[in-house]
């Protein structure tokens, strides 16, 4: 696959640059360098097919694909100040250093990122442009989303699982349990169950708020399962 091409000064061309500026310091061991360099291949597709007129309402995407990704961003600033993350991405933050297989850190992160990020995303979107999730092309949008990720996460996750398979020299069965068990398509199908679930709590007192912090513990719980440390022959 030839590498996707951005336009400059496109709003997810800035998104791509911030990811860069995160991933500069980083080590290649580092778990955070593990899903920003995944994430970033991703992220520059969007762009590209946005690019392509891929989507119903392209600025639409765009927003998102900015709201979404400041979620993320979030974390490394967080760090940087000394400051807590936000729980969904506590594990992987705290496992980080831990000598896990890639493959762990790069599916943690996709848990952290769509299982809770991106609901919040498609609702902040929704609500600054004024659109409803229920209606239009929103939905059909975000389900387009789904072909371009397929175009990049299942290459990438089948190349993480191949090269820890040769560095063992022996089948890595949990490895390969988490690869099958952990569906992109089940995640961003889930992540839209959620939107719809927050964006109608979302003017009820209380209610939102607590929603969100029981999303972002579940998720955490599920990235620290994820961050298991297991031995190859096991």
């Amino acid at each position: 696959m030839s590498k996707p091409q951005l336009f400059p000064g496109s709003p997810i061309a800035e998104v791509v640059a911030d990811l860069d500026r995160v991933r500069r310091p980083l080590r290649a061991s580092d778990g955070l360098a593990v899903f920003v360099d995944m994430y970033r291949q991703v992220t520059a597709l969007v762009g590209q097919r946005v690019a392509e007129g891929r989507f119903d309402d392209p600025a639409f995407i765009e927003e998102l694909d900015v709201v979404f990704a400041g979620y993320f961003l979030a974390v490394p600033k967080a760090i940087a100040a000394g400051k807590p993350v936000p729980k969904a991405w506590d594990p992987l933050i705290d496992r980080r250093a831990a000598r896990l297989y890639p493959l762990q850190y790069a599916l943690a992160g996709m848990n952290a990122h769509i299982n809770h990020d991106l609901a919040l995303a498609v609702v902040e979107t929704c609500e600054r442009r004024g659109l409803d999730p229920n209606r239009g092309t929103v939905h059909a949008d975000f389900d387009r989303i789904n072909g371009v990720l397929a175009e990049l996460v299942r290459p990438i996750r089948r190349g993480f699982l191949e090269k820890e398979v040769v560095r063992a020299g022996a089948p890595l069965s949990p490895l390969a349990d988490l690869v099958t068990n952990f569906s992109m398509e089940k995640a961003r199908d889930a992540a839209w169950a959620t939107t719809l679930t927050l964006w109608a709590v979302r003017d009820l007192p209380l209610v939102p708020g607590s929603t969100a912090r029981a999303l972002a513990s579940t998720v955490g719980l599920v990235s620290r399962q994820l961050l298991v440390r297991f031995d190859p022959q096991d």
